[in-house]
């Protein structure tokens, strides 16, 4: 997979903070030798938070997070302000642009706490040194989290650059997918149903990084519809290593392969990747305590247009009910829309989490634990209500 195509997921988040006019903008086209942001003297220019995935050489694929000012005003400003706050749930390096002809001032001290607090490596950047009113660093303040720059003039860019490879976390998305499961030349069978919620003419990203994976391990990977699995095994010619299905087709594909082949999904893979299996493997007993009136969240990384035969707005409610047998309540979300307030639900079933990065995965795991709420997620979920949890865990004992 080139640079250019790596996934968001994937890629370093690079959350940039900082009041009105500090040159938050003006840092982001500095770093990356292009215009990608409108930069304006006029305060308030980005308004909403807006990621913008780039190369940023020497770190490599990044996305950078470029949010509103820490100072906006009025009513509409104060959800802005929101939003630049929930971005640090993302963000895998945090950079604090100040003013240097204002200084440091609370609502910069405020989001450096919180930044501290979440543990997010940071450096504080005093922009604008180019001007002559600006206020020069005395020595106590310069740290190994403060550099001076101007974006404008691009004093101290490249160094910047260098500081903020020094902070790249050192175990991001360390796990593989699949390859360490499989050997070269295995066959891996890959099961994708192609129904009215499957997007037209594309595979989704689990899929296709999955096969990416699969290819860099030497080994085949062969796609099928769930309508045409039981014939293509017949046809092989040879055991698949590995069978790997879309969790809403668990059930059927788990009595179409052999009890002998190993039998997981999409999302249980994923959970492994992102560094959650375990404990969205243990939230999944919790279906079992169910009872009636309880509140279900069932929640997604990203946003789509549901469908009728939607995974987790139609076929996950109608499996529970069926399963638990109880009056249930049911809560979606979507994207970026995961409640603060978790104290209402008795569990929580979270899709893969393809399009989240791995900061943010664990941000909603750690809400979860913290506020004492189970959390699942669609594959593991399914796999428990079908029988079949301790059958799709297999391949991680087979290694």
């Amino acid at each position: 997979m080139s640079l250019n195509s790596t996934p968001s997921a994937n890629r370093i988040h690079i959350g940039i903070f900082g009041r009105r006019n500090c040159g938050k903008s003006s840092l982001i086209n500095a770093l990356t030798g292009q215009a990608l942001s409108i930069v304006s003297d006029t305060k308030g220019t980005t308004t909403d938070p807006v990621l913008k995935a780039m190369e940023l050489l020497p770190i490599g694929p990044v996305v950078f997070i470029d949010t509103a000012g820490l100072d906006d005003e009025g009513e509409l400003g104060q959800l802005r302000i929101t939003k630049t706050y929930q971005m640090l749930n993302k963000t895998d390096i945090a950079l604090l642009v100040i003013d240097s002809s204002v200084g440091m001032t609370v609502e910069d001290e405020n989001i450096l706490k919180k930044i501290q607090d979440k543990q997010i490596p940071y450096l504080i950047i005093h922009n604008k040194c180019d001007l002559p009113e600006k206020s020069t660093l005395s020595l106590a303040e310069h740290t190994e989290h403060t550099i001076e720059i101007s974006a404008k003039t691009g004093f101290h860019i490249r160094e910047l650059k260098e500081k903020i490879s020094t902070l790249l976390p050192k175990d991001v998305n360390g796990t593989p997918i699949v390859s360490d499961l499989i050997s070269p030349n295995d066959f891996v069978v890959l099961v994708v149903p192609i129904d009215s919620s499957a997007p037209k003419g594309r595979l989704i990203l689990p899929q296709q990084q999955t096969i990416r994976d699969i290819l860099d391990a030497n080994a085949v990977s062969i796609v099928v519809k769930d309508t045409e699995l039981k014939e293509t095994l017949e046809n092989l010619g040879k055991t698949p290593r590995l069978v790997i299905t879309d969790s809403q087709a668990f059930k059927q594909v788990s009595e179409i392969v052999s009890k002998s082949v190993l039998l997981t999904s999409f999302s249980i893979l994923f959970a492994r990747y992102k560094g959650n299996l375990d404990t969205v493997t243990q939230g999944a007993f919790a279906i079992d305590q169910l009872k009636d009136g309880d509140t279900v969240l069932i929640s997604e990384g990203c946003t789509h247009h549901r469908q009728c035969g939607d995974i987790g707005t139609v076929k996950l409610p109608n499996l529970l009910k069926k399963y638990t047998q109880k009056n249930l309540h049911f809560v979606f979300t979507s994207g970026e829309e995961f409640p603060s307030d978790l104290t209402k639900y008795h569990l929580i079933i979270h899709c893969g989490g393809c399009m989240l990065n791995e900061r943010e995965m664990k941000y909603r795991l750690r809400c979860a634990k913290d506020m004492n709420v189970p959390i699942t997620n669609y594959g593991i979920a399914i796999a428990k209500m079908n029988g079949i949890l301790e059958r799709s865990l297999e391949p991680f004992t087979h290694r």
